[in-house]
């Protein structure tokens, strides 16, 4: 693990040299901005990095133990989920991304955990962990529009690529709960015609934590970090879509199957092309490779000590995997099924991110406060490049991107 010594020399260095920016990396245009926003947990504070030059911007004060973050796909705005002290209520600190300082703060319940946004950069849901609740949020007037109740101990929301469903794992309720979502233009919303409508649960999933929703919103799988199982579902489609008429049963939601992978699954890595799933088993240390066109397990593979997050490369060719007990992240190729290499980061990475255009790979250490920065493509293969300063904590990384008006 680099010290903080190495780690300040590398940075200083890097700033140092102009080639750092343009040689080093792609040319960008005039007026192009990338940041990466890391939550640190135990400072309350948002780290704001500067993906263009790799330096730390400005760290800015939020509320009390944030956690989740999420961006707008069509504006420049990220939103902090502050959990809050145990028995208090939380809120959501909104990020202006161009003038990196908070807007705004928006009053939730106790102990939301994760939030996320719809692909119209509408509305977000939020999972209140400590009141059994969901909320949305109006992103146009930053303010909550309803509560709808879910299992206990909500702890993920997802909403699907066709703005249809949201899926919300209950961890400690060992569920899943499926709403159908009310088109954002939809006249008339009121608590009589609310935006979340119930629409299914399944039970069975012990210490329910990670999911994803296929490209095409017919399926999702869920981690069962309790145990060492991934649960199938399928989603209801469109009354109105041609699956429908191919298949009236898809009309509803339904179980599927239950997959056996690792001890602990606790998170799920999706490949952008839909076809497979990686599911990182902390306790197995070890991934499971899962096939979503059959619903099956295709293999597992020793991956590193604990294992708990991981990235799929835009080409589905690559796989990295952030190993928590081993300060490293694995580097797995997905098409010849071994492990390529290790790279060595801080201690204890966690919450994994993409630059825009995928040519560095930022990882959040826990334990050391610092955020590893690999390069991906370098003339060598995948490689640390230099290491940045964060919080207390850090525990999630989001990236947002734009190019600003002359």
């Amino acid at each position: 693990m680099p010290s903080p010594v190495k780690s300040l020399a590398a940075l200083t260095l890097c700033l140092s040299l102009t080639a750092c920016r343009r040689s080093a990396f792609p040319d960008v245009p005039s007026g192009y901005r990338e940041f990466a926003y890391v939550s640190n947990g135990a400072a309350n504070t948002v780290s704001v990095l500067d993906l263009v030059y790799l330096r730390q911007d400005r760290t800015l004060q939020v509320g009390t133990n944030p956690s989740g973050l999420a961006v707008n796909p069509v504006r420049n705005e990220v939103y902090v989920v502050n959990s809050g002290a145990p028995g208090q209520n939380g809120s959501i600190s909104v990020i202006d991304a161009e003038a990196n300082n908070v807007v705004a703060t928006i009053p939730v319940h106790r102990l939301p955990y994760s939030i996320a946004v719809d692909p119209q950069g509408q509305r977000a849901y939020v999972a209140n962990s400590g009141s059994n609740t969901v909320s949305v949020i109006d992103l146009n007037k930053h303010r909550e529009v309803q509560t709808a109740g879910t299992g206990e101990g909500p702890g993920l929301v997802r909403i699907s690529p066709d703005a249809r469903t949201l899926l919300v794992t209950n961890r400690t309720s060992n569920s899943v709960s499926l709403f159908s979502v009310a088109p954002a233009d939809t006249p008339g919303i009121t608590a009589i015609n609310p935006i979340l409508r119930l629409r299914a649960a399944f039970s069975g999933c012990p210490g329910a934590t990670d999911a994803v929703i296929l490209p095409q919103s017919e399926k999702a799988f869920i981690a069962c970090s309790g145990g060492h199982q991934v649960m199938a579902l399928a989603l209801a489609a469109a009354p109105d879509s041609w699956v429908v008429k191919q298949d009236s049963a898809a009309l509803t939601d339904h179980l599927l199957t239950f997959l056996d992978v690792g001890q602990s699954p606790v998170h799920i890595a999706m490949k952008p092309d839909g076809g497979e799933l990686f599911v990182s088993n902390f306790a197995s240390d070890s991934i499971s490779e899962l096939s979503t066109w059959t619903n099956e397990v295709s293999s597992t593979y020793t991956i590193g000590a604990k294992p708990v997050r991981a990235l799929v490369s835009a080409d589905n060719a690559t796989l990295f995997v952030s190993t928590f007990g081993a300060d490293s992240i694995s580097i797995y190729n997905i098409d010849d099924g071994k492990l390529d290499r290790i790279v060595h980061t801080g201690a204890a990475p966690d919450a994994l991110a993409f630059s825009t255009d995928e040519h560095l790979l930022l990882i959040a250490d826990a334990h050391s406060g610092d955020v590893a920065v690999i390069r991906t493509n370098g003339k060598l293969g995948p490689a640390l490049f230099t290491m940045l300063p964060a919080g207390n904590a850090p525990n999630d990384i989001a990236i947002k991107s734009f190019t600003t008006k002359p």
